[in-house]
């Protein structure tokens, strides 16, 4: 924990849980205009970068930023994520303005942002249907190895912008071989330019002074690559359109019923969902309050808030993780600091839109190369190394399949394979989805009897269950029946007894003396004491 983090917890032990809503504001929004003006100008750049890296005019991150910021976080389920367009979505919403726009990227846009009014009222449903739990049949080392490949497509389709040329967007091994032949027709005063800024995303975070802790690192970079721009005359920079209004596009809904919309939609669906709720979950577990984000509510809020930016020409928006960590360590306590992060953009754009049309793309591109490194970074490659041999090759195939395919197939290869492994491993087709546990109450006391295979595959069940006990309890969880226990049904139960014991209630293990794991980390698969021998010889 470092000293902000620790911060916060000593402040929480001093303070209750900030109120919500209209008291939120009245009670915290010193607090929280404070975070939303430091989370704003990290968000600023990042909402043009990500705009030009998925094909779309560059004030589309803006409309989304401030729509998801004004709108998604009063509807949403969460208190302290940040919500915006992110660099997960760039891969989709780049591949439906390409697929769809055959050529044409503004009729592609237009068609995409049709497919993205389909998707966010198909997360509203979801919401609805109380589809929130879902997420926990994905396994982890899956959902890691697809950010990891979206990571390695930023970076190897920024480059190229990075060095001053455009991106050439090529498919499958050419995504690599496209790459050495920039580096040798580079133009020096942009590539300068994009150097500087990943020099600046790289050095920034290590300063320890104050300053380094308010001003953050894209924000430098860019104002720095806009002096050098500025000095030299070189460019290509940022393109507004000439007045605010002129900026919103209406969606096209001529091909939304054709095949490769469809699997736009789909895509859309899959990878804001994901994202948003897994983020959700990583941020409660930063929360200083430890409050419990409603993921069915998340749904419905991000869902109407990109329904809305797509009708007018927004890009999609998921809460991102990055900035609601920094928005946590800046102070914010409610749902108001993600309101005025989205206020300060819109007023930015409506005030000082000359200021954006300074900014050279190759500092956007250096700063968005930084951050795909971040979503495919070795160390995340090696901790799930240190899980285990299974959970390291499901990250890495996966990622190789999204780098080199699509997003699609990746993703669905890293199940498929993952259900496989499950089934050589012993577990049964009754037990694949259909998780074997029962609940006993006696008093104060709640013992789960957990039997078979636990697993990502079944793992839906399973939370269903641990959601629904009554808070404040000794919950005794047996896994003397369990025969094997993947690393994600490790995490989430691990998960699982943070929570419940934040809430007030208690919880212990028993029964594990039967189960080795594969290695020595807390969430490495375990198997039978007899099979691990036998395996180990």
């Amino acid at each position: 924990m470092d000293t902000h983090e620790a911060a916060i917890d000593k402040t929480t032990e001093r303070t209750a849980v900030p109120k919500d809503w209209i008291p939120g504001l009245i009670e915290n929004g010193k607090n929280d205009v404070v975070s939303g003006f430091i989370i704003f100008l990290i968000a600023l750049p990042l909402c043009l970068g990500i705009a030009l890296a998925s094909g779309a005019p560059p004030i589309a991150g803006i409309i989304s930023g401030f729509i998801a910021g004004m709108l998604a976080s009063l509807l949403s389920g969460s208190y302290v994520t940040i919500n915006g367009p992110a660099a997960g979505m760039i891969v989709i919403v780049l591949g439906a303005v390409t697929e769809l726009g055959a050529g044409d990227p503004v009729r592609g846009f237009r068609l995409a942002l049709a497919v993205g009014v389909i998707a966010g009222a198909i997360q509203i449903v979801l919401g609805l249907l109380r589809a929130g739990k879902m997420t926990a049949f994905f396994p982890l080392s899956v959902v890691h190895g697809m950010l990891a490949g979206i990571g390695l497509i930023i970076m190897s389709g920024q480059i190229h912008i990075a060095l001053g040329l455009q991106n050439p967007r090529a498919h499958g091994f050419h995504i690599l071989t496209a790459i050495p032949p920039s580096f040798a027709n580079l133009v020096p005063i942009p590539a300068l330019i994009g150097l500087t800024s990943v020099i600046i995303m790289i050095l920034w975070p290590m300063i320890k002074l104050g300053i380094a802790k308010v001003i953050p690192a894209p924000l430098i970079a860019v104002v720095i690559g806009t002096i050098i721009a500025a000095l030299t005359g070189a460019g290509p920079l940022v393109k507004l359109p000439d007045s605010f209004l002129g900026g919103f596009s209406t969606p096209d809904f001529s091909q939304i019923m054709s095949v490769t919309s469809i699997k736009w939609i789909v895509l859309y669906v899959f990878v804001a969902s994901l994202e948003s709720l897994l983020t959700a979950e990583a941020v409660d577990k930063l929360d200083p309050w430890k409050r419990r984000s409603n993921m069915n509510r998340e749904l419905m809020g991000k869902g109407a808030g990109n329904l809305l930016s797509s009708l007018v020409g927004g890009l999609p928006m998921i809460a991102e993780v990055v900035r609601s960590k920094a928005n946590i360590l800046q102070g914010a306590r409610t749902r108001w600091s993600n309101f005025f992060h989205g206020f300060f953009l819109l007023a930015f754009v409506l005030l000082l839109p000359g200021v954006l049309q300074m900014i050279p793309l190759a500092s956007l591109a250096g700063v968005l190369l930084v951050i795909g490194f971040k979503l495919a970074h070795p160390k995340d490659f090696l901790h799930a190394l240190h899980i285990g041999k299974v959970a390291f090759a499901l990250m890495l195939i996966t990622a190789l399949t999204v780098l080199f395919t699509d997003l699609l197939m990746g993703v669905g290869l890293g199940i498929v394979l993952g259900l496989i492994v499950a089934i050589v491993r012993g577990t049964s087709i009754g037990n694949l989805f259909k998780p074997d546990m029962e609940v006993i109450e006696q008093g104060d006391t709640i013992t789960i009897r957990f039997r078979r295979t636990l697993g990502f595959h079944n793992f839906v069940g399973i939370r269903s269950k641990l959601d629904a006990l009554p808070k404040g309890k000794n919950v005794v969880l047996d896994f003397s029946g369990v025969r094997l226990a993947d690393p994600t049904a490790m995490e989430r139960i691990y998960d699982f007894e943070v929570e419940y014991k934040d809430a007030g209630g208690q919880v212990q293990r028993r029964g594990t003396d039967h189960l080795r794991g594969e290695t020595e980390h807390a969430f490495a698969e375990r198997t039978l004491l007899k099979r691990a021998e036998e395996k180990a010889r």
